[in-house]
């Protein structure tokens, strides 16, 4: 949604890096093409205003004046401003002191409040808590099977008192739904409630109405970030008739240019709590202001890749594959296969790729990434016996050709395959020994050896090194990495030419085992120390192959 502005906001930066002093022109021509970016982007006016006025109050001043780097330190002050109109810190949700904690959604109708109120059940599931859908949209026709469905995907009970359709009180719905869940203990009830295709009195009255009868702990009011300035708009005209504690956005997966989300914490002085961004359940998750900021700016969002990477691989098969790499094992293409299914779990490549710092400089070649290549991939491993999927040295001309047969693709791509797992594998080894905290064996010199056998000392203490089969020294080396994306985002070293210097992924498991994505993360081209070439992508990828020394 926010590529547009993106761009433009890279293309403008681009022209600040490399001058040693910033003069009052330039400052006002980057606030002035800053201004054009953000009324392109269909944020508010009153918005840009004030976000402009911010940034040339505080690019005039000492802060960039003084600093070494001014054209880094006018990034910093863009981000610090973005993050202050979209909301400053994530708000959480408030729990009532005594359960259950009724959460109550409106909103205009087609904004999305039925899926969403089974994204939001599904998610606090998530967070151990038992909540209870209520169908109280007595209006739109199936609504009520609509949320019915939606609650059985998601693995959360639905109340409904009325078969809707035109049939049943709405606010004796929604009384009746909070009585069941006290009755049975769920902890959280949330009411979906009618929507209409415009603002109108009926639907405010209705609103309050229920608003009244349930007093609820939480009134989250749900928009589409599609719906431009209108989204806003609507947003007030809630706010006065009806009034909510936050909001939540829908379709931030669309094309549309997504104004709204920068505009309507902003106006209305409520944060926004959640945001949905595909149509799947598990497309949901907590607003983080700072986050979005970052994706902005192109300075990537390495900690929510973390954060899904701890949700979705398990614990103990992932500290067992990291300690078979560090014990020198070896990673082998079983291995290989069974981290790519990992990596599925995760969603989509493109946009894991795409949360890299300076992804957005590199998108037509991201765009070129695939899940089907990873499935190809999966496919030619799997037409391997078990000899030559742990030992891929014994792969001949004729056992590959078999293998091209079996799989459905060319000798070509499995020649690829093992060239570029081969290299990956001897990539990761190296890593290992380079990522703070996650320090692989390493061979010991006759000399040294010679010298221990002596009985003299030498080298670190025993335990002096941390593994990489502890999980908790794999966690603390994810949270350095995260932070060194933090820091660049604050000295804005990332927004250009520091996307290559990232590692956080290639440590997670399941990005450390594809081959092309360690060594150093992802590379980008012409972006990591001058160097040019394609990104390197996992195995298996089509495209035009690399050349040795890219």
């Amino acid at each position: 949604m926010f590529e547009t502005l993106s761009d433009r906001l890279n293309q403008v930066f681009s022209s600040l890096r490399g001058r040693g002093r910033l003069s009052q022109a330039d400052i006002d021509a980057t606030c002035r093409e800053i201004r054009i970016a953000l009324l392109e982007a269909d944020v508010a006016l009153p918005v840009v205003r004030e976000f402009i006025a911010n940034v040339r109050e505080r690019a005039s001043g000492s802060e960039v004046s003084e600093a070494l780097n001014p054209a880094q330190q006018v990034i910093k002050i863009v981000n610090e401003e973005l993050i202050a109109i979209l909301g400053g810190e994530a708000r959480r949700l408030r729990f009532a002191k005594t359960p259950p904690t009724v959460i109550m959604l409106a909103g205009l109708q087609g904004s999305g409040k039925t899926t969403l109120a089974a994204k939001l059940a599904r998610w606090l599931k998530s967070q151990n808590n038992t909540p209870l859908l209520v169908a109280a949209d007595m209006q739109r026709p199936n609504a009520v099977e609509q949320l019915q469905v939606l609650g059985e995907r998601a693995g959360v009970p639905v109340f409904a008192a009325f078969p809707g359709s035109g049939i049943g009180d709405p606010v004796q719905a929604a009384n009746l739904g909070i009585a069941e869940a006290q009755h049975r203990l769920y902890n959280v009830v949330i009411i979906d409630t009618a929507g209409r295709t415009g603002v109108d009195e009926d639907m405010m009255r209705q609103a309050a109405d229920i608003r009244d009868a349930t007093d609820p702990d939480e009134i989250l009011f749900v928009v589409d970030a599609m719906i431009g300035q209108d989204a806003v708009q609507t947003a007030q005209a809630f706010l006065d008739g009806v009034g909510y504690d936050g909001v939540v956005l829908t379709k931030l997966d669309g094309d549309a240019r997504g104004g709204a989300a920068l505009s309507i914490a902003q106006l209305t002085g409520k944060p926004v709590m959640f945001a949905s961004t595909g149509e799947k359940l598990d497309d949901f998750d907590v607003f983080h202001p700072d986050r979005m900021a970052s994706r902005i700016l192109d300075l990537g969002d390495v900690l929510t890749l973390i954060e899904q990477a701890e949700r979705t691989f398990d614990e103990d098969q992932a500290a067992s594959m990291a300690g078979k790499l560090a014990s020198g094992e070896g990673f082998t293409l079983e291995d290989f296969v069974e981290q790519l299914a990992m990596v599925r779990k995760l969603g989509p490549i493109g946009n894991l790729l795409g949360m890299l710092p300076g992804a957005a400089q590199n998108r037509e070649a991201l765009s070129q990434v695939s899940d089907k290549d990873l499935d190809r991939a999966a496919a030619i491993v799997n037409s391997m016996t078990v000899e030559e999927r742990r030992n891929p040295k014994v792969l001949n001309g004729s056992r590959r050709a078999r293998i091209a047969k079996g799989s459905g693709v060319t000798v070509g791509e499995v020649n690829q395959l093992i060239v570029r797992f081969l290299e990956g594998q001897k990539m990761m080894r190296q890593m290992m020994g380079s990522v703070p905290g996650m320090g692989g064996p390493r061979r010991q010199s006759k000399t040294r050896n010679k010298s221990k056998k002596k009985g003299k000392g030498g080298g670190r203490p025993a335990g002096a090194r941390q593994g990489i089969g502890s999980p908790a020294s794999a966690k603390q080396a994810l949270e350095e990495l995260a932070g060194m994306g933090g820091a660049a985002a604050a000295t804005g070293a990332g927004a250009g030419g520091g996307a290559g210097g990232t590692g956080g992924p290639a440590g997670i498991p399941g990005f450390g085992s594809l081959p092309g994505l360690g060594d150093g993360g992802f590379q980008l081209p012409g972006k990591a120390g001058g160097q040019g070439g394609q990104p390197n992508l996992p195995a298996g990828f089509r495209g035009r192959p690399g050349k040795k020394g890219r």
